[in-house]
């Protein structure tokens, strides 16, 4: 392996964005991946035609950092309809966003789910939130989400049927424990932009990052053991010296490498995937367990959204489970299963199971979240990532560049951002 000013450790979106800056300061850097692929949690894979993410997950095309880095029209992104279909009471009701979608005022207004106060108190909360900077929101007072939703007068109800399974299956904890900051940057994010994934899946944003790296940067299967001060040690015992090395892989590793005293904590989830000649629903919402009855959090026939992640004649139909860590995965696909005929009836009898993902290290689960923790973390050593950050692709492409630049820095190179 030639020699480079710079070492990066882990490929995923926090290694690319860290390497795309580098590039384009032209600095020598090599980017080191463990596995046999870049994208780290952001990766798709295909089956018998089918396009499965490893795990339930959207774009959201308001963050800044991907807008700043992504080229959106190339990844040919497909949208959620705004708003979510709500299970209550053994009914869906359709729950639109009247500020981006003014014919689903009167179906929302119909609902049972939010009481009337609900729908003063969210305009209030929307307009509060698009009136701060992301600084006011990440400077603001930490507490819970659930704290946050009850401090502004929403019921149970509401809270229990649409922010629970929403907001909590957004941020993977329906206990709604987590960062009341992260809540109000998501929420600002769903409100001003879309939730999309590209027509080739999630995995095509790695992809179109690694794309534009130089040739012969990245290694794949390349496992770092150790990092020391101006080089890393592979797991076959060679060492690569290099002026400053990154580690820009999940919180768990990091901390190994860095030896690093506290553990980063982490939210976990399941994600079925099943085929079925029928759609289960008409429009591409995402569907939410409202009340929480059964294992089932939130489902997405994902063909609806992008007609390409499925074979012609096909849909693809994806349920997410939150709070199931403990289950074995046949008793919990029987268990989707009996819900999803509860839900759809005799139809989702149908359905052909094709693989699930346990994503164990889905999420870090951070509170208080503090944004912008320094990358240098040693002499010559820099850590990124979304645990560095917000626990989102944001927040792990933006803490990779900030990594990029503190190296940039430190070795002086003058080269302005592109």
């Amino acid at each position: 392996m030639p020699d480079c000013d710079v070492l990066i450790v882990g490929a995923g979106m926090a290694g690319l964005a860290c390497a795309r800056r580098l590039a384009q300061a032209g600095v020598r850097f090599r980017l080191l991946e463990a596995s046999d692929g870049v994208g780290g949690r952001v990766r798709t894979d295909e089956v018998d035609g089918f396009l499965l993410d490893r795990g339930f997950q959207v774009l959201l095309t308001a963050y800044p950092e991907a807008q700043a880095v992504l080229d959106y029209p190339a990844l040919n992104l497909h949208a959620f309809l705004p708003g979510a279909l709500v299970r209550y009471h053994g009914r869906f009701y359709h729950l639109g966003d009247p500020w981006r979608d003014r014919a689903s005022l009167w179906p929302a207004l119909l609902a049972p789910v939010p009481r009337w106060g609900d729908y003063w108190r969210l305009l209030r909360l929307r307009r509060d939130v698009l009136g701060k900077s992301l600084d006011e929101i990440f400077a603001a007072p930490e507490t819970s989400v659930a704290d946050a939703l009850r401090s502004r007068g929403f019921s149970r109800r509401f809270i229990d049927y649409f922010f629970r399974p929403w907001i909590g299956g957004a941020m993977l904890d329906t206990s709604l424990s987590g960062s009341s900051r992260m809540f109000e940057f998501m929420f600002r994010m769903f409100a001003l932009g879309d939730a999309a994934v590209p027509a080739e899946g999630m995995g095509a944003i790695s992809a179109q990052l690694a794309a534009s790296l130089p040739e012969g940067a990245l290694h794949l299967q390349q496992r770092v053991e150790a990092v020391e001060e101006g080089a890393v040690r592979l797991a076959g015992g060679d060492r690569i010296p290099a002026k400053a090395v990154v580690v820009a892989v999940e919180g768990s590793e990091a901390a190994r490498l860095l030896r690093l005293e506290k553990a980063v904590p982490w939210r976990s989830v399941w994600c079925l995937y099943f085929s079925s000649r029928e759609a289960p629903v008409e429009e591409p919402l995402l569907v939410l367990s409202g009340g929480g009855r059964g294992p089932i959090t939130n489902l997405a026939v994902m063909s609806l959204i992008a007609p390409s992640y499925a074979p012609s004649g096909q849909h693809l139909i994806s349920a997410s489970v939150i709070g199931y860590e403990q289950r074995e995965p046949g008793s919990l696909i029987s268990a989707v299963r009996a819900q999803a005929r509860r839900w759809f009836g005799a139809a989702a009898e149908e359905w052909r199971f094709l693989r699930h993902y346990h994503i164990e290290r889905a999420l870090p689960a951070l509170l208080p979240l503090e944004p912008g923790s320094a990358p240098r973390v040693a002499p010559g050593v820099y850590a990124c990532g979304d645990w560095r950050a917000t626990p989102s692709i944001n927040g792990a492409l933006e803490s990779g560049r900030l990594a990029a630049e503190a190296v940039l820095e430190d070795l002086r190179v003058a080269a302005p951002r592109q």
